[in-house]
């Protein structure tokens, strides 16, 4: 690489960590360093590619995705999540819903498998088209809506506390429709 294409790749590297850097702890189940490995990897890649590559934030974004799908494969797994200090400053009254919100839908997205994760990262935080969904991870259109089907109701097995966090009975979250998870989903954003 020569030191136009290095400036370059280090300018888009700078300008776009922060929001790769979200999708990578989405995609590593709410793990830090997970993340920041899932990140490095995929910009190591990258840069080895960084000629030949047209549309550079969606490479690394697919580097990303299928890197997260070959580590679940090999059966990559962290044991234990760890976290940086508490903050000293108190959350302000007004942000304690939406910071419930985000602390229960980590806690249940870490429970899920990487595959579920993926699939439910890709749909409804990347708000990706089934197709789109499919040929990322390289399985069909079906596989996909199968696993976020299925995902979805594991997400509500293991964190019924989210329909409590949207107002809802447990009874009346068990029949929501896909859009309106996504919309919990959504809020749930980092």
């Amino acid at each position: 690489m020569d030191a136009a294409a290095e400036r370059q790749f280090r300018e888009f590297v700078t300008a776009r960590s922060p929001a790769l850097m979200r999708l990578a702890f989405l995609l590593a189940g709410g793990d830090a360093h997970a993340a920041e490995d899932l990140l490095q990897t995929s910009l190591a890649k990258t840069a080895a590619r960084w000629r030949t590559v047209e549309d550079l934030e969606s490479y690394v974004r697919t580097v990303m995705y299928r890197q997260q799908v070959s580590w679940w494969r090999r059966g990559v797994r962290r044991r234990e999540t760890t976290i940086a200090e508490p903050p000293d400053v108190a959350a302000r009254a007004d942000d304690t819903h939406a910071l419930e919100l985000r602390l229960v839908m980590r806690g249940a997205l870490a429970k899920l498998t990487a595959k579920q994760r993926t699939v439910l990262v890709l749909r409804y935080f990347e708000d990706l088209p089934d197709t789109e969904v499919a040929r990322l991870l390289g399985c069909s259109v079906g596989t996909v809506r199968s696993t976020a089907h299925r995902s979805l109701a594991r997400l509500r097995t293991l964190a019924p506390e989210l329909a409590e966090l949207r107002g809802l009975e447990p009874e009346q979250a068990a029949g929501r429709s896909a859009s309106a998870e996504s919309m919990t989903l959504k809020e749930a954003r980092p």
